[in-house]
């Protein structure tokens, strides 16, 4: 992956090809986006040109880039245990899986890489076994005598063990070394993370860079504008609805479901049963589909506020589900409701998050949720 292969976000490439000309390099970077905006293809980019551009053999260099198996490139990312790693997984163990992800993939999100390894009814985390590694890797002298890059991909999935054990490493790390690490949501990483890195935020990608994006993969261009729109400045969404591989297809037909039952429920003791069955089906799958559907669901409340509202410029979304229209929804969701709505999602977000048991969270939501979708608006 090179610069030029970076989708938009011209500015930063700019910033990020002159600090390293200047030999103004940070040791420690934070770049910070929403899923689809291209930061790990940016930190890959920006690894080579450290690492290749002043190498006297750097054919021999640019070669192993391609292959993504530079010995002076590292990563690290969200792991948990499968059928092959029964313990202490870390990421090494998964390296190969990892160069197909990025060679499939490349703007993929957390749930795409967990579903790749067939673990996508677990959470993926960065513990301390991790850490461990990333020390003794970096302990090592470079091998092609430059730069060392560390590339920690959802820096966020960092546990406390394992941000504390790197504390120490990104403040003094050894003699050219370079920390990039990826996050979209920079607040949940701990403050002395943040502290001791540069941090640089990524926006949303145009709809006219995704447009033309797509038009190069053989997308028809009114297709392509229609798309672009439609994934708000996230490219994997694109190519996923190009592929009709987005979950979000699945999470429109559980959203359908779970407001007309809630619908039905009231004054309907009978229709409580299929709220129940809902919530025990969604348990079903993992944790991190839970968490993904559910921030789905607050998009989707905020989209139908929009239509209520006539900001219809601002609607993205167009649910495809058979009988279900976005503008006909609009109207249950105004100022009455879609605070304490936005709530109730965030708290099950929390609570999922932290284990708690996920059957009891959605059949209170779901309750919760059929009092609030029949308040009157003002």
């Amino acid at each position: 992956m090179r610069f030029e292969e970076v989708l938009g976000q011209e500015h930063l490439k700019k910033h990020l090809i002159q600090s390293a000309d200047k030999g103004r390099i940070p040791h420690a970077q934070l770049f910070v986006g929403p899923e689809g905006s291209g930061t790990l293809v940016a930190a890959i980019a920006y690894a080579r040109y450290l690492i290749c551009n002043k190498n006297s053999s750097s054919t021999d260099c640019h070669l192993k880039f391609d292959q993504l198996a530079h010995p002076d490139l590292h990563f690290a990312f969200p792991v948990n245990t499968n059928d092959r790693i029964k313990k202490h997984p870390v990421s090494n163990h998964f390296m190969g899986e990892w160069r197909q992800f990025l060679k499939e993939q490349p703007y993929g999100n957390l749930f795409d890489w967990l579903r790749l390894l067939g673990i996508e009814k677990k959470q993926g985390n960065i513990g301390v076994d991790e850490a461990t590694d990333i020390v003794k890797k970096l302990s090592l002298k470079s091998f092609e005598g430059g730069h060392k890059v560390m590339i920690i991909w959802m820096a966020e999935r960092l546990n406390s063990a394992a941000s504390n054990k790197l504390l120490k490493l990104l403040e003094e790390p050894p003699k050219d070394t370079v920390f990039i690490l990826i996050a979209i949501d920079e607040e949940q990483l701990i403050s002395t993370i943040r502290s001791r890195c540069q941090v640089l935020h990524f926006a949303r990608l145009p709809e006219a860079v995704i447009k033309e994006a797509l038009i190069a993969r053989n997308v028809n261009p009114i297709e392509a504008q229609r798309l672009a729109h439609q994934s708000n400045g996230n490219f994997n969404k694109a190519v996923d609805l190009v592929n009709r591989d987005s979950e979000d297809l699945v999470f429109e037909q559980w959203f359908v479901s779970w407001v007309r039952s809630a619908f039905k429920a009231k004054g309907n003791k009978g229709a409580i049963h299929d709220l129940i069955a809902w919530g025990e089906e969604i348990a079903k799958t993992g944790r991190e589909t839970q968490i993904k559907f559910l921030k789905f669901c607050l998009e989707l409340f905020r989209q139908a506020m929009l239509l209520h509202y006539k900001a219809e410029s601002l609607v993205f979304m167009q649910p495809s589900v058979e009988n279900f229209e976005l503008k006909k929804f609009a109207p249950f969701v105004h100022e009455n409701n879609v605070v304490e709505i936005t709530e109730e999602l965030q708290d099950a977000i929390y609570h999922i998050e932290r284990n708690a048991n996920s059957k009891i969270i959605l059949t209170d939501l779901s309750i919760k949720l059929t009092r609030l979708l029949h308040s009157k608006a003002s």
